[in-house]
């Protein structure tokens, strides 16, 4: 197990790293001026503007910038914000932009994962049946339809049909509840298929058919067997939803001006701010590799029937 989990590990690191240098690559060929505040880059001359360059950094190679930026990482200096927030540290910048982000993540995953296990359960109990179609309906129409259409519709309509607000508000709590649930929508659908998929598996199992025989109501079969062997494998996928909410924030965050780290990167890219690009990206990197690592674990050991020996990994 220990060798298994070192292994992964390791891979997850050198992913990590190999995703950082490509994008960290890719960025030295883009244009300088995502390097120079807006209200310079019109008013210097090209050797001001070299000399500028050079003195962060940016004549160098581009290995010696990397080995350069590294060497900071580990001492948690990230630099600085150039367009979006001149001249302020980075770190200050997600010190403050992070637990907004993890808030509304936090909260679509617990309301996401209640709600798709319901439905899922809902399904099964009504399969083949009205409710059973109802549900299959709701989670093709979350996957087929381009989710930047159902936001908008949900952002316009339903907040004029329940009052909400149409925007985020820090001192107004109504204003979490149409962002929460647009994260959330994928997750629900997620959940809701592949529980009906597991469960409805588990209901061909011999003890199932044992339980029935013994006389043990159908309600009580799903809830108390087939439920509790169908959730495993979804426990294996439950990192994966962290990516669900990584790719959701960028839109809603955008959409509903919530002050997050989705937000900002939208924010950088369209102004340029390569420094602060190239921060966030590593941030969701790290964050999307270590989902599917954590993944990897959860399935040694949530599911009893996985072992890792030393011949079996």
């Amino acid at each position: 197990m220990t060798r298994y989990i070192l292994k992964r590990v390791f891979f997850a690191f050198v992913t990590v790293c190999i995703v950082f240098t490509v994008v960290f690559m890719l960025l030295r060929f883009m244009p300088t001026s995502g390097y120079f505040p807006r209200e310079m880059i019109n008013s210097l001359d090209e050797g001001t503007k070299n000399a500028y360059l050079r003195s962060i950094g940016l004549l160098d190679p581009p290995f010696v910038q990397l080995k350069n930026f590294v060497i900071k990482l580990f001492r948690g200096d990230l630099g600085r914000s150039i367009t979006v927030y001149p001249k302020v540290p980075i770190v200050t910048i997600l010190a403050e932009k992070i637990p907004v982000s993890a808030a509304f993540g936090f909260a679509s995953l617990v309301f996401g994962m209640a709600a798709g296990l319901l439905l899922g359960m809902f399904m099964v109990r009504f399969k083949s049946r009205f409710g059973d179609n109802i549900g299959t309906a709701y989670v093709i129409a979350v996957r087929s339809i381009p989710s930047l259409i159902y936001f908008f519709l949900i952002q316009v309509w339903v907040s004029k049909a329940l009052k909400l607000p149409l925007v985020y508000y820090n001192d107004r709590f109504l204003s979490w509840i149409l962002p929460v649930i647009c994260l959330s929508l994928g997750s629900i659908a997620w959940y809701a298929i592949w529980l009906r998929r597991f469960m409805v598996d588990e209901e061909n199992k011999d003890y199932v058919k044992f339980a029935r025989v013994k006389g043990l109501s159908q309600k009580y079969i799903l809830r108390k067997h087939i439920f509790r062997n169908a959730i495993i494998p979804l426990a294996i996928y439950l990192p994966s939803d962290l990516l669900f909410i990584i790719s959701g924030s960028l839109i809603i965050e955008s959409l509903f001006v919530i002050p997050g780290t989705g937000g900002l990167l939208t924010t950088a890219i369209r102004r340029q701010d390569n420094t602060l690009v190239q921060v966030l990206v590593l941030m969701y990197s790290a964050m999307s590799v270590a989902g599917v690592l954590l993944g990897d674990l959860l399935a040694a050991f949530v599911d009893p029937r996985i072992k890792l020996t030393e011949k079996e990994d």
